[in-house]
């Protein structure tokens, strides 16, 4: 009879989340896993599987957990162009109070692992394709509220949102500056006029 597991796995994927987040995947070891996560080696081969197979898991996680936040706060806005313009101006405070200046996990993982990682190339595509399926939900809703004009290609928007998204991140580990992220943000939500 197996032994029960004397952790939750959820607070394990999290902790994990936030080492791969810190130091990528490949600078983490087995030691740093067993070290920051407080369960032994053992545990996390016969949970998880093993070092890759955590990470596949926590990313998992990570952006599950990311993509209902983001649509639970657009869905919250009666404005369209007021909840996109938050959503950004929440993400530079997020990035300029990140002293580590982690950047975007989902970024990371992409700059690390690709075009090398076959099956982190699918993960990836695959939450890009969600992230802009969920910006042109969200762009349409604002052509049905009268707030973006109808001739607006919603498909394009929703790709650039994405990108701009990503991008800001990527950004804000250069200069993490409100202001200068601001001038981005507005610069880029102008796409929208």
């Amino acid at each position: 009879m197996p032994r029960p597991k004397s952790f939750d796995e959820g607070v394990v994927l999290q902790k994990a989340v936030e080492l791969f987040w810190k130091q990528g995947y490949n600078t983490t070891s087995m030691q740093n896993l067993v070290d920051h996560l407080g369960i032994n080696r053992a545990s996390i081969y016969d949970t998880y599987g093993g070092k890759e197979e955590l990470f596949h898991k926590a990313f998992e996680h990570y952006r599950q957990e990311n993509q209902q936040k983001l649509r639970a706060f657009l869905d919250s806005q009666s404005s369209v162009r007021k909840g996109l313009e938050k959503l950004f101006m929440m993400s530079i405070n997020t990035c300029v109070a990140d002293k580590d200046r982690k950047g975007c996990f989902v970024v990371n993982c992409a700059t690390e692992s690709l075009p090398n990682n076959a099956k982190m190339v699918k993960i990836l595509s695959s939450n890009q394709e969600s992230m802009e399926q969920f910006f042109m939900d969200y762009v349409n809703r604002g052509k049905k509220q009268g707030e973006i004009t109808e001739n607006k290609d919603a498909k394009a928007i929703a790709a650039f949102l994405f990108t701009l998204y990503s991008g800001l991140n990527v950004i804000a580990k250069v200069n993490p500056t409100t202001e200068h992220l601001q001038q981005v943000v507005q610069t880029g939500l102008a796409v929208l006029d």
